[in-house]
Order: structure tokens, then sequence, then C-alpha cells
């Protein structure tokens, strides 16, 4: 784990807990409605983790945090707080699998996850959004994993080392040993479709995207996605 990553949450949690922040809190309080029913952050954030209202009601929420923090001063950097808070857990682990997919160090990964977190949000256009946890985390996997690709295709355009001395773990494209053994492992279970399930269920890309790089029309890549985590589910109970 990432010392640094952990660290900079309990800095939140500490700011979020302060006078100043209380203020900042109820300043935005009086122009979102939304926010009205809650005395302080720690009950705004309670219902949004663990909270019992439906989904429509959280994510009115969220766009009331995220107007906020599309404004400046205190209030803007306020909203800003809780939204990173808010959106923590799935945050966290966008963080996990990044580094899990080498796409950098854990350093590296955390400061772009907080990065890219704060530029979606004070970029966010709320008219085209339904979901906003979704979206937001959704556009920032995909997006860091287009860029590490980007990356290592430029670092190998530019240089003179033979392709086949680039090391597979380096190349977004190539599998490491270990993309391999789980390939493998699918294959077994559910046959020729294990590659289209781990880039969808496991990468997070579309089933657009994963046609496209298989050459799939997305009729076919939905057909077989689905059929492939039919057979997926069946190999599973199988087993139990």
């Amino acid at each position: 784990m990432s010392f640094a990553w952990h660290e900079f949450h309990n800095r939140m949690v500490h700011s979020a807990s302060s006078l100043n922040f209380q203020r900042s809190f109820d300043s935005i309080r009086g122009r979102q409605a939304a926010l009205t029913p809650f005395r302080d952050p720690v009950a705004l954030l309670t219902t949004l983790h663990h909270g019992p209202g439906n989904a429509d009601q959280k994510n009115l929420i969220l766009s009331a945090l995220v107007r906020a923090a599309q404004g400046d001063g205190p209030a803007s950097d306020c909203a800003l707080t809780l939204l990173l808070l808010a959106l923590w857990p799935g945050l966290d682990a966008i963080r996990r699998r990044s580094i899990w997919r080498r796409i950098g160090t854990a350093d590296e990964v955390a400061s772009d996850v907080l990065a890219r977190t704060t530029e979606a949000v004070r970029g966010l256009d709320l008219g085209g959004v339904n979901r906003i946890a979704a979206t937001v985390l959704r556009n920032i996997e995909r997006d860091m994993i287009r860029a590490r690709k980007r990356e290592v295709a430029h670092a190998q355009f530019v240089s003179d080392i033979e392709p086949d001395s680039v090391p597979a773990e380096l190349i977004g494209h190539q599998p490491t040993a270990e993309d391999a053994h789980l390939q493998g492992d699918l294959r077994k279970l559910i046959g020729p479709d294990a590659l289209l399930v781990i880039r969808v269920a496991i990468e997070g890309f579309s089933q657009l995207e994963a046609a496209r790089e298989l050459g799939l029309t997305e009729a076919a890549a939905r057909k077989r996605y689905q059929r492939a985590m039919r057979r997926l589910r069946d190999a599973f109970e199988q087993i139990d």
C-alpha cells in the first residue's frame, strides 16, 4: 500500500472536521437544496457510503457537490474534498487495479488518480451525465489505461531498441505472464472469448472498444460477452 495515498485520505478527513470546513459546508447547504438535510460533512458522507437512500437521491447529492466544486473560493474546495471522500472507495479500487496493471509506481498512480478526478469534477457536464459516480470512475480508469498505452507506443516508436527486446510487462497491448495465466485459465472455463471478458470485466473497456480491438461488431461482442459470462457463472456454480 502507498503510505502517501492513505495519508492524503487521512488529511482530508481531518480537514473535513475543522470549523472552517464546516462554515464552507454551511455555505454550500444554503445554496444547494439536496444538501439541506445534512448538518455536517460526516452525516452527508455516511449517507452516501452507507445510507439507505436510493440511487437517484444520492446522485442528486453528488450533482449538488459538483456544482459547488465548479465554483470559486473555499466552498469550491470544500465541495471537491467531499466529492473525493465520497468517491474514495471507487478511486482506491482504480488505484489498486492500476498498480496491478503496472501503469506506474504506487505514488505515480495515486497522483494520477487524484489529478484526473479533480479535472473530471471541474469539467463535468451535468447535463450529459446520468450517474455521476459511475461515469467519473469509469472515465478515469479508461483514460489512465489509454494514456499508458499511448506512452508505451510512443516510447517504442522513438526508441532504437528492437521491439522483441522490450519487456512484455512494459507493453500495454502485450500480456504479462500473469495476464497469460489468467487468460489461459479463463479459456479453459469459457472458451475462446476469454480475452473479451478480460477486456470488459477486468480492464474496464466498453464492449464497443473491446469489439474494435478484437475485430468484432458491437452486436457480436455483446452476444459473445453475455454468453461467456453465463458459461463463467455456470462453471463457478459447478465448482461450488
